[in-house]
């Protein structure tokens, strides 16, 4: 009969992955907010509206899926969703931030 013993020296922990990622995230946004992305806000802000006043929106460089999380999160149009994930570097978690802020 065979046991796997384990010593742990220090203190055991479980890797939350999911946890780290909202941390990390929340982390990026404090920075971000100290550092002076308040002040940038509004020019983005700008150029979302500008963008849903043509009509048809470039996609490019943008996945559909992350457009169609952005709009259901938010309930905003395609074209602010695809502005708003262009302006953070297709950065789903920023973008959601900065059109629910508006």
């Amino acid at each position: 009969e065979k046991s796997d013993t384990y010593i742990v020296f220090g203190e055991a922990k479980i890797e939350d992955l999911s946890a780290q990622a909202q941390a990390s995230a929340a982390q990026q946004f404090t920075q971000g907010a100290a550092g002076g992305a308040a002040l940038e806000a509004p020019k983005e802000k700008a150029k979302i509206e500008e963008v849903e006043d043509e009509g048809e929106v470039d996609e490019s460089g943008v996945e559909p899926k992350d457009i169609e999380l952005v709009t259901s999160q938010t309930s905003c149009s395609r074209s602010k969703a695809v502005a708003a994930l262009k302006a953070n570097n297709n950065d789903i978690v920023e973008a959601i931030m900065q059109l629910s802020s508006s």
